[in-house]
C-alpha cells in the first residue's frame, strides 16, 4: 500500500532550476534582493534596460529631436510597429494587432465594432466572474443586452440562442486562473451565429495564445502584467482581418482617420487595424512596452508554458501540504500562471506574508493570489514562498491587528 507523498524539499527545487532552459531571463530584470515577487500577474517586474530606453525617449528623442521625432524617431508609427512585435505573443499574422489605449477603452471599441457587425441581434453574453471592466464596459454599451454566466449559472451552451450577438469572455479568469479552451468555445460560439471577442490579460506572455488559429474576431490585452510594460503600459487590441473593411468603433479620433494630417472636417477610417486608432499615443508609456518586448523577442513561449506548469504544479504539491484549499484547477490544461488559495483571513494572511516580503495579493471574498513568472520566477522563489506561508499560518502572526486593516488593494 503506497503511502502518502511527502512534500518536495528546497533541494528538489534547486535541481530544477539548475536545469531551467529560462534561469537565465532573471538577469534581465531588476528585482529588490529582500524580495519574493509573485504578482506579476497583476504588474510585472521592470526590466533591467527599460530605464535607459524611457531616459533616451526623454533626454534624447523629445529633448534634442523635439517635433522632429515624431518621423526621425519613428513615434508616429509605434503604435502599428508594436503591435507587429506583439502579434507572435498572440497568434496572430501582422497588422492585426496594434498598441493604443487602455484596455477598457479597446473593450469598448471591439464590443461596439462587433455589435455593427452583427445586426438583428442584441445580447452580449459575458461571465458573472469576468473581470468588472468587462462587465462594467458591457453594461455601459447596452445595459438590456447582458447575459452572465459562471459557476451558478446556466451553461454556455444553455444562453447562446439566435439573439446572441457577440460573447465576451476572459481566456484566464483573474480570481481562479481557470483556462478556457479558446478553440473548443470561438467554434461553439461561431455555430451559434455569434463573434467571439477574448480578454488576454492574464494569458499573454504566460503561455501561447492562437488567435488566428482558433478563428478568434477580436481581442484585448494589457501590457502591464506578464509582458512587463510598466505602470499603466498601454493595451493592445486584435481584429482579426476579415473584419477590416467592414468594422467601425465609434471613438473616430483623428489617429484612426485615412489621412489625419489632412485635417479634414469628416471621418474617414484607415485601412486596417490603424481604424481602432483614436487620438495621440502616449508615448513615454510606450517607452516602456517597447523595451519589454525586446525581452519577448528571445523568448520560446513553449518553454514559458512549461516552465509555468512546472512552478504552479511546484506550489500545489507545497501548498497541499498546508491543507490549503486551491480554486484553480488541477489540471493543466485547464489553468493559466497563477495559483488561489481559500483562506477565511485571506486578507490579513497575504498582508502579514506582504511583511516577510513575499508578494502576493488578495481577492474578495477569500482569496490569495500567487501569480507566476516563469522568465523571473524560480522554483527555489517558490520553495521559499511557501514555507513563508507555512510559518505565518502556524505562528498565527497574521492575527495581529495591523494585518487586519484594509488599505487599497490591486
Amino acid at each position: 500500500m503506497t503511502g502518502p507523498v511527502s512534500a518536495p524539499t528546497r533541494k528538489d527545487a534547486l535541481e530544477l532550476d539548475a536545469a531551467d532552459p529560462l534561469g537565465g531571463f532573471r538577469d534581465r530584470f531588476t528585482l529588490p534582493k529582500d524580495v519574493l515577487y509573485l504578482d506579476g500577474n497583476s504588474l510585472g517586474a521592470l526590466p533591467a534596460h527599460t530605464p535607459e530606453r524611457v531616459r533616451r525617449m526623454i533626454e534624447e528623442e523629445w529633448g534634442r529631436g523635439l517635433i522632429r521625432s515624431w518621423n526621425e524617431a519613428g513615434w508616429y508609427d509605434l503604435p502599428r510597429g508594436l503591435g507587429n512585435r506583439l502579434a507572435p505573443l498572440v497568434g496572430a499574422a501582422p497588422d492585426q494587432v496594434v498598441v493604443c489605449d487602455s484596455t477598457s477603452v479597446n473593450l469598448f471599441k471591439v464590443l461596439s465594432a462587433a455589435l455593427r457587425l452583427n445586426p438583428g441581434r442584441s445580447t452580449v453574453v459575458s461571465e458573472v466572474g469576468s473581470f468588472p471592466t468587462d462587465l462594467y464596459m458591457t453594461e455601459g454599451l447596452a445595459p438590456a443586452r447582458r447575459l452572465l454566466i459562471g459557476r451558478d449559472a446556466p451553461s454556455l451552451t444553455e444562453l447562446l440562442d439566435e439573439d446572441t450577438a457577440v460573447v465576451l469572455l476572459s481566456h484566464v479568469d483573474y480570481r481562479t486562473g481557470r483556462l478556457q479552451d479558446m478553440a473548443a468555445v470561438t467554434e461553439q460560439v461561431h455555430a451559434a451565429g455569434a463573434l467571439m471577442i477574448w480578454d488576454l490579460c492574464h494569458s499573454v506572455g504566460a503561455l501561447p495564445v492562437e488567435l488566428d488559429a482558433c478563428g478568434a474576431d477580436f481581442a484585448v490585452g494589457c501590457g502591464y502584467k506578464y509582458l512587463n510594460g510598466g505602470p499603466g503600459a498601454p493595451a493592445f487590441l486584435y481584429a482579426a482581418r476579415r473584419h477590416h473593411a467592414t468594422a467601425r468603433q465609434p471613438l473616430s479620433g483623428w489617429f484612426g482617420h485615412a489621412e489625419p494630417f489632412a485635417m479634414s472636417p469628416d471621418y474617414r477610417p484607415a485601412d486596417g487595424i490603424g481604424r481602432f486608432l483614436t487620438g495621440t499615443p502616449p508615448l513615454l508609456s510606450f517607452a516602456g512596452l517597447d523595451a519589454a518586448l525586446d525581452v519577448w523577442a528571445d523568448v520560446d513561449l513553449a518553454r514559458v508554458r512549461a516552465k509555468s506548469l512546472s512552478l504552479t504544479s511546484f506550489f500545489l504539491r507545497l501548498t497541499d501540504a498546508l491543507g490549503l484549499e486551491s480554486v484553480t484547477p488541477r489540471a493543466a490544461d485547464e489553468r493559466g500562471s497563477q495559483i488561489s488559495l481559500r483562506h477565511p483571513s485571506a486578507y490579513a494572511v497575504v498582508q502579514a506574508l506582504i511583511a516577510r516580503g513575499v508578494i502576493g495579493d488578495f481577492r474578495e471574498p477569500d482569496i490569495m493570489r500567487f501569480g507566476f513568472t516563469p522568465l523571473y520566477v524560480s522554483h527555489a522563489d517558490v520553495w521559499d514562498a511557501a514555507d513563508a506561508i507555512r510559518q505565518v499560518l502556524s505562528s498565527g502572526e497574521w492575527e495581529q491587528s495591523r494585518f487586519a486593516e484594509r488599505g487599497a488593494v490591486t
